[in-house]
């Protein structure tokens, strides 16, 4: 075995047991297509198990029921998340007083981005004003079944996920989705 070849095995493996977006490496998460539920649409789960709420009172689907919801898994730690948050603060502002609710469903990766401060401090650092959930033990995630960090699913009005897609990219797709819901012009 040659030693190129070794270390992208052990970077495969290595991927595989973290499911963490590695950038460069993992380029196909975000150009892969969207995976979409369509005739079986999937009740959205609950958020479950937050440890904390930033600009929000605590929320639950029922309650938001009427609303289109994007529902974006991050952490402040991964460079593939923070490349997304400009695009997702900037369709909050386009559709927050149209009907559309965004919830930030921070899963931290590593033991420092546990930190309610921390996380409070890169909100503000990147202007988001929408409601985030601090899903420190990954049980939101794993109710779920999500796998990467960044993860976007819509939620219609009736509490279904329309539309969903793993990594960087798409924004356009999710703009015309969120549009298209909304009955409004992208």
């Amino acid at each position: 075995m040659t030693l190129k070849l070794l270390a992208v095995s052990a970077a495969l493996i290595g991927f595989t047991v973290t499911g963490a977006v590695i950038p460069g490496l993992c380029d196909e998460v975000s150009r892969a297509a969207p995976v979409r539920v369509a005739a079986n649409q999937q009740a959205a789960p609950d958020f479950a198990g937050i440890n904390n709420w930033f600009n929000s009172r605590p929320l639950s689907i029922a309650d938001l029921r009427g609303k289109v919801v994007l529902v974006d898994f991050w952490t402040y730690g991964c460079v593939n998340c923070v490349n997304t948050l400009p695009h997702v603060t900037d369709l909050y502002a386009k559709y927050k007083d149209k009907g559309l609710v965004v919830v930030g469903v921070h899963t931290p990766e590593f033991p420092f981005e546990r930190s309610a401060s921390n996380v409070q401090a890169a909100l503000k650092r990147h202007g988001i004003t929408y409601p985030v959930a601090q899903d420190n033990d990954s049980k939101t995630w794993n109710a779920y079944r999500n796998q990467y960090w960044p993860a976007q699913y819509i939620i219609d009005q009736s509490g279904k996920i329309v539309f969903q897609h793993a990594g960087e990219g798409r924004y356009d797709e999710i703009d015309r989705t969120v549009a298209r819901l909304l009955n409004v012009n992208s």
